[in-house]
């Protein structure tokens, strides 16, 4: 009888419908991406901006990167290259975490890339250098072109961007840089300058190793999110896009590798976005690569967010629960 029991529970679940099992985001068949940038335009549209992994990249060389739409989180559009290391004239390589913003009727994707090799086991010998690019384009999906022909700034060396712009209009942009992580600059109206000198938030004395921040507002608190020693996302808040910021801690802890996230509200819920790492059946190499997921956010009434876990099922179910709102 039992074995009977384990039988049909096994049949029920390879019944249940392949919306029940969407995390990772079903993105595009063999397509490695990472580091998702969540935004939601005007026509009302989810998009996706991502880095690309090439199958079994070495060391994170990477020459794209691509966007994609969706308005049930799981049948997703993908709209291709939006943007590629060879429309350069800077850089390239290492076509890492973008992000995206809408401004003056004009779409913005603020990305790193750079040149030179990382030298591992003598870092001495190194001569990679990364800065932060920002393009345009009159849509969503592209194609964004790179109107500056260089980056905002040459140093401090600097990657993973955070685009934040204000209620008022303006645009703060947050990164990781060397020796210059937890600064944020102002950019100019037209997104194609920074304006004014980098300045040092005050952290109230948390500070660990990050990358990849994310900045965003909601019911009048400004929130700084991060992964914490590039492993655990964490979070702080504070009244400026500024500072000073109040640490809240970790909301989900590290797993396999890096993690890279954004958080928006869509739809009435609000969403984060991130990447796994993840075995892949038949891949060409036996080592773990990245693949966007998405989870629900909450927050407590404090305004801290509440701690959350990876699942498989993800936000398979948004459109129900938009449904029965």
């Amino acid at each position: 009888m039992r074995r009977i029991s384990h039988a049909l529970a096994l049949a029920a679940v390879l019944a249940l419908p392949a919306a029940q099992a969407q995390n990772p985001l079903k993105l595009g068949e063999k397509l490695r991406t990472a580091d998702p940038s969540a935004h939601v335009w005007r026509d009302g549209r989810l998009y996706l901006y991502t880095s690309h992994d090439e199958e079994c990249q070495a060391d994170f060389h990477m020459k794209d990167w691509h966007a994609f739409s969706s308005t049930d989180l799981v049948n997703w559009t993908a709209h291709g290259p939006v943007l590629a290391i060879k429309d350069l004239k800077w850089a390239d390589d290492y076509a890492w975490a973008p992000d995206a913003a809408y401004k003056n009727g004009k779409y913005y994707l603020v990305f790193p890339a750079g040149t030179g090799v990382k030298d591992r086991e003598d870092p001495k010998r190194s001569t990679k250098w990364m800065g932060i690019g920002i393009a345009e384009s009159d849509s969503p999906t592209g194609p964004f072109k790179d109107m500056i022909g260089g980056p905002l700034w040459r140093k401090p060396y600097a990657n993973d961007p955070s685009l934040f712009i204000d209620d008022d209009g303006k645009a703060y942009l947050y990164f990781h840089g060397a020796g210059a992580d937890y600064r944020v600059v102002e950019m100019a109206d037209d997104l194609r300058s920074i304006q004014g000198d980098f300045v040092k938030m005050d952290m109230g004395g948390h500070e660990p190793k990050m990358e990849g921040p994310w900045v965003f507002k909601r019911e009048g608190l400004y929130y700084f999110t991060m992964p914490e020693n590039n492993r655990a996302l964490s979070h702080y808040t504070a009244s400026s896009p500024k500072g000073p910021w109040t640490y809240r801690g970790v909301f989900m802890e590290p797993e396999n590798g890096n993690n890279h996230h954004s958080i928006v509200q869509y739809q009435d819920q609000w969403l984060l976005f991130y990447h796994r790492w993840l075995d892949v059946p038949g891949a060409a190499c036996a080592k773990k690569q990245r693949h966007v997921a998405a989870e629900y956010l909450q927050f407590n009434e404090d305004g801290s967010i509440r701690k959350l876990e990876r699942t498989s099922e993800g936000v398979a179910d948004f459109a129900k629960k938009r449904a029965g709102r």
